[in-house]
C-alpha cells in the first residue's frame, strides 16, 4: 500500500543519511520505524493488561466456566 506523507526537509535529510549508512531506502527506514512504534504500542498494551483481574474477588476458574458456558448457548 502506498501512503503519501509530508515531513520537514531536515527530517528527510536525516532519514536519507540514515538510509545510506544502513544501505536501505528511505521507505524501508520509515517502514522499520512504523513497525517499531506499533510493536512498542503492543507491548505497552500488554503491560497494562497484566494483572488486570488481580483486584477481583471472583474465583478465576468459576469465572472461566461461566464465560465458556455462554459459548454453548
Amino acid at each position: 500500500m502506498r501512503t503519501i506523507l509530508t515531513i520537514p526537509e531536515e527530517m528527510a535529510l536525516r532519514l536519507d543519511r540514515l538510509a545510506r549508512r544502513r544501505h536501505v531506502s528511505r521507505a524501508e527506514i520509515i517502514r522499520r520505524a512504523v513497525e517499531a512504534l506499533l510493536q512498542e504500542e503492543s507491548e505497552e498494551n500488554a503491560e497494562k493488561a497484566f494483572g488486570l483481574w488481580r483486584a477481583r474477588r471472583a474465583d478465576a476458574l468459576a469465572e472461566q466456566r461461566r464465560l465458556r458456558a455462554e459459548w454453548n448457548g
